[in-house]
């Protein structure tokens, strides 16, 4: 009979330090990889280790990752553990994944009651995860667990929507997964980027950037960062406000830099107060087959009816078919009850390929 332990990784500083520590992060990867992929059937979603390993050293918030090992050392489980480090910090992420050939062997039970013994010993009493699905856009009807947002649902008879209700999570939101093929069609985009502008003149002006922020749209972009916490759909799961200084936002970006890919940033400038008022960030890589990745978007509540996302949409697409050439894809995710967004998306030829559930805990 096989005995399985969870162990910690010390997780390496970069991709050159001690092979010991390589190697371990390398399996842990390998296996949440496997576990996701093996759920949506979208490689493209899996991660090189030089892309990921950065954001494991997140300023004020750096990963704790673990895995589940066999007694002959074989790694057949990963987990992780999110949370600020701020004193009175309430919430955390959790996430994991059991290798396709060891689930249904108490392996998933064993490195869950390991992450939520670690949420409980850090005081943490608001708990997320995040659980991929095969389901392509929104269902509903027997055999699906309805979204209590009221937009999207996710089969019941998944192993992921059956091992968190019965470990007493609750399931809040779903985001869609959506992809772009590039290139994509240039009139359509066209037209969409004139109509957005239209709506947009005068009070609204466009800027792009590469890699660091310029130090005069730095507090800005501060600023909408931290109403990502406040102003992004979240169903009732609301979170308390992560707060970004320009002081964060430097050391975030300059750990995002140690990755092979480039950052595009679009933002929206409201003309009258100087301010920045939305923003798109794609994650573009190096390597020119791998899919780009569209991040945090967002626009500020008191700015939105002026078509600002179209804007942002459709000039991150022609920045990188104009600036990087040849990548497959764009892939996005977008909750299920965002629709104005997920308009633009359908506008401009983005096809639903999967979906995300988001769940929480309270203890």
């Amino acid at each position: 009979m096989t005995d399985y332990t969870v162990h910690e990784l010390d997780v390496p500083a970069t991709m050159d330090d001690d092979p010991e520590k390589v190697r371990a992060f390398l399996d842990w990867l390998r296996v949440s990889d496997a576990a996701e992929v093996d759920v949506h059937h979208l490689p493209e979603l899996s991660w090189k280790p030089e892309e990921y390993l950065p954001m494991c050293h997140e300023p004020e918030a750096p990963s704790r990752l673990f895995v589940v090992r066999t007694d002959d050392g074989s790694v057949v489980a990963a987990g992780s553990y999110d949370t600020k480090q701020a004193p009175g910090t309430p919430n955390c992420w959790l996430a994991m994944g059991v290798r396709p050939d060891h689930q249904r062997r108490g392996v998933g039970t064993l490195l869950a009651d390991h992450l939520e013994g670690v949420a409980r010993a850090d005081g943490r009493t608001q708990w997320k995860t995040y659980a991929v699905s095969r389901q392509v856009g929104p269902a509903s009807g027997p055999g699906y667990l309805p979204a209590p947002t009221g937009f999207g649902a996710v089969p019941e008879d998944e192993a992921g929507v059956r091992f968190l209700t019965g470990r007493g999570w609750r399931f809040g939101q779903v985001n869609r997964i959506s992809r772009l093929a590039l290139p994509a069609d240039p009139a359509v985009v066209r037209e969409l980027h004139d109509r957005a502008e239209a709506a947009a003149r005068p009070g609204y002006r466009v800027h792009s950037w590469t890699g660091r922020t310029p130090d005069e749209w730095l507090d800005g972009l501060a600023l909408l960062e931290t109403r990502m916490s406040t102003d992004a759909p979240e169903g009732d799961m609301e979170e308390p406000e992560d707060v970004w200084t320009a002081d964060r936002l430097r050391e975030h970006e300059e750990e995002l830099a140690r990755a092979p890919r480039t950052m595009l940033t679009v933002a929206v400038e409201h003309v009258e107060s100087a301010t920045l008022t939305g923003f798109t960030q794609l994650a573009v890589p190096n390597d020119p087959a791998r899919a780009v990745m569209q991040w945090d978007t967002l626009v500020l509540r008191e700015h939105r009816g002026h078509r600002l996302g179209w804007l942002l949409k459709v000039v991150g697409i022609e920045r990188v078919e104009q600036d990087f050439p040849g990548r497959p894809s764009i892939i996005t995710f977008n909750a299920e009850e965002n629709r104005p967004m997920l308009d633009v998306n359908e506008a401009v030829g983005f096809v639903g390929v999967g979906s995300e559930g988001i769940w929480e805990r309270r203890v």
